[in-house]
């Protein structure tokens, strides 16, 4: 959500200055104009984040390490088995998301997953809640087409329970 509230506040400020510069200019009808664009700049910036995408993208040879939190149970798994992250990765990379409401002062959650890069820094971090949800940079998502692997998910994690 950060990358996203990034992109939209540069792409305000944009408008606002390039706005500002025009009503300088010109005054009168360009600032009318100006006043309606911000609203208009902004409903459209926001609403293009809600378009199905893929949340996952990247190469399973790509990654060193996936961390799994259960928040049900707290234990914690550390998986750098090959075929694991392949099968998990690969499970992700295929799946397209539509986003949903927010997720903001909502708790419990079922797995906090964390995927690192081969020089071990994370570069992606969500929760998955069941065969279709996750939380990802503040908002619910929802599987539009395949579902997500969470009975390897929890069996890789009710091995290490015992």
């Amino acid at each position: 959500m950060a990358i996203e509230l990034f992109f939209f506040l540069v792409l305000i400020a944009a408008v606002l200055v390039t706005g500002l510069v025009l009503v300088f200019k010109q005054g009168g009808r360009r600032l009318k104009l100006f006043l309606l664009a911000i609203p208009v700049v902004a409903v459209i910036g926001f609403s293009l984040t809600y378009i199905p995408h893929s949340v996952v993208s990247m190469e399973p040879a790509n990654v060193s390490k996936i961390t799994i939190f259960d928040g049900s149970t707290g234990y914690d798994l550390e998986i750098t088995d090959e075929a694991v992250i392949h099968q998990i990765i690969t499970n992700l990379n295929d799946i397209i998301f539509q986003k949903g409401k927010s997720s903001f002062f909502r708790m419990g959650y079922s797995f906090r997953t964390t995927i690192y890069d081969q020089s071990g820094k994370a570069r992606q971090e969500l929760i998955i809640n069941s065969e279709d949800t996750i939380r990802y940079k503040g908002f619910f998502y929802t599987a539009k087409d395949n579902e997500i692997d969470y009975q390897f998910i929890r069996d890789l994690v009710d091995e290490v329970s015992k």
